[in-house]
């Protein structure tokens, strides 16, 4: 495996990786009904390209597939990570969340995690803030604000 940074040609196969990871991993926390509103099948590529063009932003590549992305912003807001659902449990995230973290100059990194995540950021040493809901067309979704210092 190898990473690299966001080129943006890999937004579309970010999307679609997205879309399986939510569907395919986090269905054991939360309903079909929630993970049809976090992950429609519809991402604004243009907004989604945007957003990892302005941020510190990473893939993992195995041969030619990628498996696996994150990025944070200049704050040290780390935004995605996520890892293809036939790639969990390969250090896959872990290498991703090193190389976020040590992208930025900021002392605090904060994330909003997914239950399923939630474990994964507790073992790297971040603490939960606060639990939240947040509402996705009418649908409350469950996260976690965490922080890490640096």
């Amino acid at each position: 495996m190898i990473i690299r940074k966001y080129q943006e040609n890999d937004c579309e196969e970010l999307a679609k990786l997205f879309y399986d990871t939510v569907h395919n991993v986090n269905c054991k926390d939360y309903t079909k009904e929630q993970l049809d509103v976090w992950a429609t099948g519809e991402v604004n590529i243009q907004q989604w390209n945007t957003s990892f063009l302005t941020h510190e932003s990473f893939v993992a590549v195995e041969g030619n597939k990628i498996v696996g992305f994150g990025d944070i912003d200049k704050t040290g807001y780390l935004d995605r990570l996520y890892v293809h659902k036939d790639a969990q449990g390969k250090g896959i995230a872990t290498a991703l969340c090193e190389k976020l973290e040590n992208a930025v100059a900021a002392t605090e990194i904060v994330t909003h995690t997914s239950i399923t995540a939630k474990p994964f950021f507790e073992k790297r040493g971040y603490v939960m803030l606060k639990e939240q809901q947040v509402f996705r067309k009418g649908i409350a979704l469950t996260n976690y604000i965490m922080e890490k210092k640096k």
